[in-house]
């Protein structure tokens, strides 16, 4: 290729399966403070947003502060919950592979998520992968998805055009945040929001399993050419 053509990766729901964490450590938040968690569908919705963006769109009628200090008490839970070997965050069948052939074929790889970067560095290590990305984008370096900023961040950091980029993600906030940077937004019908979310969101195409991204990928490039 002699274009810089950068694959962005949402990381939970799209790289890892960590919800049943996530919402072990939004338990041990919302005990800590005497309240009762929203249930597993509601903590799914909102992976992806930046903590507390993600706590206040679970109890919105509680104040700012509030909102602020169940995110510190998850944080503290999810720190402790890593090492215990119950609680696992396994990446989806194909993803190394996927990874590994795209780094091969001479692609840019980076990751924007909501976790913050000790987070997202811990999971990279876990697995063996922090050398395959090129450019790291967390929500301590940019406002919550769906806003633009951490893929900006990731097209300065690259050099990588817009229109050589893919935003890959199992939700509605990765969708609209690839929108809303003028890249190709790509879904995966295996995370926390349905396939038919991703579509009417504005998804370009909903991947069924990893196999299916190179292929997809060469599609594009094929049409854009």
């Amino acid at each position: 290729m002699t274009d810089l053509r950068l694959i962005m990766f949402d990381c939970d729901g799209t790289l890892v399966d960590s919800q049943h964490v996530i919402f072990a450590a939004m338990n041990h938040a919302f005990d800590r403070h005497g309240m009762a968690c929203p249930d597993l569908n509601a903590v799914r919705r909102v992976v992806g947003l930046g903590l507390v963006e993600a706590v206040a769109e679970l109890v919105p009628q509680l104040d700012r502060k509030t909102h602020v200090d169940l995110a510190e008490s998850y944080k503290d839970a999810f720190g402790h919950l890593r090492h215990d070997p119950l609680h696992t965050e396994p990446l989806f069948p194909g993803v190394r592979e996927a990874l590994e052939t795209l780094s091969g074929a001479g692609y840019l790889l980076g990751v924007a998520t909501g976790k913050s970067r000790r987070g997202l560095a811990s999971t990279l290590k876990l697995h063996g992968m922090r050398d395959l990305f090129v450019t790291l984008q967390t929500a301590d370096d940019a406002p919550s998805k769906p806003h633009p900023g951490m893929l900006d961040n990731a097209l300065s950091a690259t050099g990588a055009r817009r229109e050589d980029t893919v935003m890959i993600g199992d939700t509605v906030f990765d969708i609209h945040m690839a929108r809303s940077a003028g890249v190709h937004p790509l879904g995966v019908s295996w995370g926390y929001h349905p396939a038919e979310e991703l579509t009417d969101a504005g998804a370009r195409h909903v991947l069924g399993d990893y196999a299916g991204l190179s292929p997809w990928l060469g599609t594009l490039w094929e049409k854009a050419a």
